[in-house]
């Protein structure tokens, strides 16, 4: 008896007519009548009482049609399962939280299509707690963050630096510097990041400050790069970016400088869970610091 059989037996137990069940089968009736008439004799039982206008279920029909279904539900749900992990195997579940930047994302992106076809990349964009939480629920494979602080069970480890420089609008005073001190850049109003939107930058912005004596004044909070960017332009107040943020960017009116202090940077994290690490999530990981390698080496002074 095989799966066949079961099919062929709940077909006629539905419909209790042999000739709707093997349309619905789509097979001959004579078969089908033969393949039940099989059933009955390994069993030992009868399955259908029949008559010339009627087919009805025995109570050892009614028994063995449960189980059936149930049997046929499982191998189902087997073969879900296993096309799911094989699927999850070839499938990347990758989220970011935060601004990693166009232009790089864009190159790594390129780079896992070029180098590894047969693996899907899926992203996701996720706050951090979020994100955090479901590389523990598996969920995801992997994440991007700006931030190092998470839970036991995440591995972090640092990808990318970045680093901080301010964007000023085109006749702003502090162009009269080169490299500008964080000192001046506090004492004008600030376009920043929203908080709520980027817990993270906010956390990072608080500490670069808390290495200076003048309390900032904020002009505006924003939610996006771009929004930034157009507010400077505007002559609003005075932005921080990143190198990697601005790569691909072509606002008008917007000049950037570097800060004196080299060390005030964004950190970009890999989080991921731990325990083994699969092939292709060690391969993607490999990327992204080949990425961050190449950038690097080209904001190298020449």
């Amino acid at each position: 008896m095989n799966l066949r059989h079961l099919r062929c037996f709940i077909a006629v137990a539905e419909e209790l007519h042999f000739g709707r069940a093997a349309r619905r089968l789509h097979i001959e009736q004579s078969p089908l009548s033969r393949t039940i008439r099989q059933m009955e004799a390994h069993l030992g039982v009868s399955l259908l009482d029949r008559s010339p206008r009627s087919v009805s279920l025995t109570l050892a029909g009614q028994a063995f049609l449960e189980d059936a279904r149930r049997v046929l539900l499982a191998f189902e749900q087997a073969q879900s399962r296993a096309r799911a992990a094989a699927n999850q195997r070839n499938t990347l579940r990758i989220a970011l939280s935060g601004d990693m930047g166009q232009a790089r994302l864009s190159t790594l992106l390129a780079l896992c299509r070029e180098e590894a076809p047969q693996v899907g990349i899926r992203i996701s964009e996720a706050p951090l707690a979020q994100l955090v939480t479901g590389l523990r629920n598996d969920l995801y494979d992997a994440g991007l963050a700006l931030a190092g602080e998470v839970e036991a069970g995440v591995v972090a480890m640092p990808v990318w630096r970045d680093q901080l420089v301010v964007a000023l609008s085109a006749r702003h005073p502090l162009l009269a510097f080169k490299e500008v001190p964080l000192e001046e850049v506090a004492s004008y109003p600030l376009v920043l990041c929203d908080p709520e939107v980027c817990e993270v930058c906010g956390r990072q912005r608080e500490r670069l400050f808390r290495t200076v004596s003048v309390q900032p004044t904020v002009a505006e909070y924003v939610s996006t790069h771009s929004l930034m960017l157009a507010l400077v332009a505007a002559g609003y107040g005075v932005g921080f970016s990143s190198t990697a943020h601005l790569a691909g960017c072509h606002q008008t009116n917007v000049v950037v400088r570097p800060l004196v202090d080299k060390a005030a940077s964004l950190t970009t994290f890999l989080l991921r869970p731990e325990g083994e690490i699969t092939e292709p999530l060690r391969q993607f990981i490999d990327r992204v610091e080949r990425v961050g390698r190449v950038q690097n080496d080209n904001q190298r002074p020449a």
